[in-house]
């Protein structure tokens, strides 16, 4: 059963990063607050852990479109095939913020995931979020959390509703504050033009 765990954004407790942290490291799934929508996270080198996302999302390992979510742009080239000058330029300008961007994969990701070309990146506006990542060292995987009951919302925004619906299928739920309706803007740079996916929160007058 999982544990629910107050977080604020201004001042991150230790003690509960490094909690959080050590779940991560040990196949652990949590769901935790970004600057969009809740998410299911885990460590992106955790393959257990990864099995546990797929199923909890009803995603196929092949077919799975997670996020990685980043502290900062310093180890993009890590996990990506190198960007050209108009890719890495916007994403400097928007990145802290609410945008995906789809990039091509190199063949540092993960082995469970290396048959996938593309992974998409994200660095959110969210210091519970980053400050995970960076204690971590590595980035995590996401997915958009999303209701299981509600039949007209598509995500939750309250941390005790979100703990009652997913408290015996995850480790821990942070409690943030209430999350957004919205979801991230995602944008496809794949062959190194700038392509709308999906129209979430943030501007898109650059396009």
């Amino acid at each position: 059963m999982a544990i629910l765990l107050r977080i604020y954004e201004e001042n991150p407790q230790e003690r509960h990063i490094q909690q959080v942290v050590n779940c991560l490291k040990n196949d652990g799934l949590v769901i935790i607050p970004t600057d969009t929508v809740y998410a299911i996270a885990c460590d992106i080198y955790n393959a257990r852990a990864f099995d546990r996302l797929c199923s909890l999302t009803n995603r196929k390992k092949e077919k799975s479109n997670f996020s990685f979510l980043c502290c900062d742009l310093s180890n993009l080239s890590e996990y990506t095939k190198p960007l050209n000058n108009a890719v890495f330029k916007l994403m400097k300008n928007l990145l802290p913020g609410p945008y995906t961007f789809v990039l091509e994969a190199n063949t540092n990701v993960p082995k469970f995931m290396q048959k996938k070309k593309t992974v998409g990146i994200r660095l959110p506006d969210n210091v519970i979020a980053r400050t995970l990542v960076n204690q971590l060292g590595n980035p995590i995987m996401s997915a958009s959390l999303k209701s299981q009951n509600d039949e007209i919302l598509e995500y939750i925004t309250d941390p005790e509703l979100i703990f009652e619906q997913y408290e015996n299928k995850v480790d821990i739920v942070v409690d943030g504050g209430y999350g957004e309706y919205t979801p991230s803007t995602v944008l496809d740079c794949t062959d190194g033009k700038i392509e709308l996916i999906r129209k979430g929160k943030g501007n898109i007058d650059f396009l």
